[in-house]
């Protein structure tokens, strides 16, 4: 075949549009490769499950083609949620697993999320499976094919653990993702009554773009807990492994607080245990943590990346500012928005005023996501220029992916996207005012590192 188009290999997973640089014949390649790489590992079969896209069938198809041109067998789970996918490598004995899917991107997107004897593959892992194609480094053999489906067994799992304290009427939007076919069933199950959005699986997204972590995609939610008596507003984003939460009052509850209550939780039960977050959440966290008898520990922005800390750690609970949350503890570890809102309703059902609980946890005056855009390559030069620079009133920078500077009220973060040619950029603080004078000291020091560049605050 021709060789595939560099672009495709994310830091994180394969991801590209379909029928231009994501073709059939591409995904059949990655496949042999994939095939390859898992006998090289020891493994024999390997899951794979799709989402909603256009593209997914005959890319399952292409893909079990080529893991079978390898040698290895492949279960095929059919269109499910990508922490349905993960489920079924733990719950079918398999360790390895690929998630067709491109997650929150546009329609015309499509990708590959995949694990191989229970690590997700990431960085230098997926560049080598492009290597193999290229220089024709494959194995040969041919291995089978079969269909299953894991969605029941994946509702009985959780269903059996958590239990609500009471029944609860919730807005639930899958956004037409591949979470529609499985959620309201698993909040039914588990005593809720719904207000059910946008719950079809159509891979054109008609109603608004699947994905929580921007406010636009929330506002159907935010109408919905207004013009009725639902309690609390939950929505999934294209693949089902992030989670979007409303109060009633229409407040966006960010992962970062989410995270706080998760840890309280955990921690009641795991006392002194690490709490993992990456590098853009909340100050308040650390300090959180601490209290409720925990060890806080910062990490790299990442799915892959805070999974693979996870498994080094044996820490019980990880979480992301994007919305992916990883629970150990009485779970296996993946991210699952799924189940991190079931989780969060067996929290909340516990008292009358799911709101209060809510709108109880610390906070501060903080910016979303701001990106920097530039071309490729240059966000890595400027954010190590940036690290060079002194900030008025540092009271202790941190390094560990990109540069977050911390004040005694307050901090500024920089770092270089993994995913897209962009220096994003966060602030938080005590108050307004200082806010206001973090970032001046950030549009300072950003300058100075890089004359002319273009901010967005």
């Amino acid at each position: 075949m021709t060789q595939p188009a560099a672009e495709i290999f994310k830091a994180y997973d394969i991801r590209g549009i379909v029928d231009k640089s994501l073709t059939v014949e591409t995904v059949r390649a990655i496949g042999h490769a994939l095939g390859s790489e898992a006998k090289a590992r020891a493994q024999k079969t390997i899951v794979i499950g799709r989402d909603g896209r256009h593209s997914g069938p005959a890319f399952a198809q292409a893909l079990a083609a080529g893991i079978n041109a390898a040698g290895i067998d492949v279960i095929d789970i059919g269109c499910v949620a990508t922490p349905i996918t993960y489920f079924a490598a733990y719950h079918l004995d398999t360790h390895s697993c690929v998630s067709i899917t491109g997650s929150h991107n546009p329609p015309e997107y499509n990708g590959l999320k995949m694990v191989l004897g229970g690590q997700t593959l990431y960085g230098a892992m997926i560049q080598d499976l492009r290597r193999r194609i290229i220089e024709n480094d494959l194995t040969q053999g041919s291995g089978t094919l079969t269909h299953t489906d894991v969605r029941g067994a994946y509702i009985e799992r959780i269903v059996s653990d958590v239990k609500l304290a009471r029944p609860m009427k919730i807005v639930l939007d899958s956004g037409n993702g591949v979470a529609g076919n499985t959620a309201p069933e698993l909040y039914k199950k588990l005593g809720c009554e719904l207000i059910e959005l946008f719950s079809e699986v159509d891979g054109d997204f008609p109603n608004h773009h699947p994905d929580p972590s921007k406010p636009e995609n929330l506002e159907d939610v935010i109408h919905a807990l207004k013009t009725s008596d639902a309690e609390i507003g939950l929505a999934f984003d294209g693949d089902g492994d992030r989670l979007g939460v409303v109060t009633k009052d229409g407040e966006i509850i960010y992962p970062d607080r989410q995270l706080m209550l998760f840890a309280a939780d955990v921690l009641s039960r795991v006392p002194g245990g690490q709490i993992i977050y990456d590098v853009k959440c909340t100050r308040n966290l650390a300090t959180w943590v601490r209290k409720h008898g925990g060890v806080p520990l910062m990490w790299n922005t990442g799915h892959a990346l805070v999974k693979a800390k996870l498994r080094e750690t044996g820490a019980p609970l990880a979480g992301e500012m994007s919305g992916h949350m990883f629970f150990k503890e009485r779970w296996y570890g993946f991210d699952d928005g799924l189940y991190t809102g079931v989780r969060l309703l067996e929290i909340l059902s516990r008292s009358p005023d799911a709101n209060a609980i809510l709108k109880a946890l610390p906070d501060a005056v903080s910016t979303p996501e701001l990106n920097i855009k530039m071309a490729e390559g240059e966000p890595v030069q400027l954010v190590e220029k940036l690290k060079a620079a002194s900030f008025d009133g540092e009271v202790e920078r941190i390094t560990i992916d990109g540069l977050r500077v911390e004040y005694a009220d307050g901090f500024g973060l920089a770092r270089s996207s993994n995913t897209t040619p962009v220096v994003v950029l966060r602030f938080e603080a005590d108050d307004a005012a200082a806010l206001s004078r973090i970032q001046q000291d950030f549009r300072r020091a950003l300058h100075e590192a890089w004359p002319g560049v273009n901010l967005p605050f």
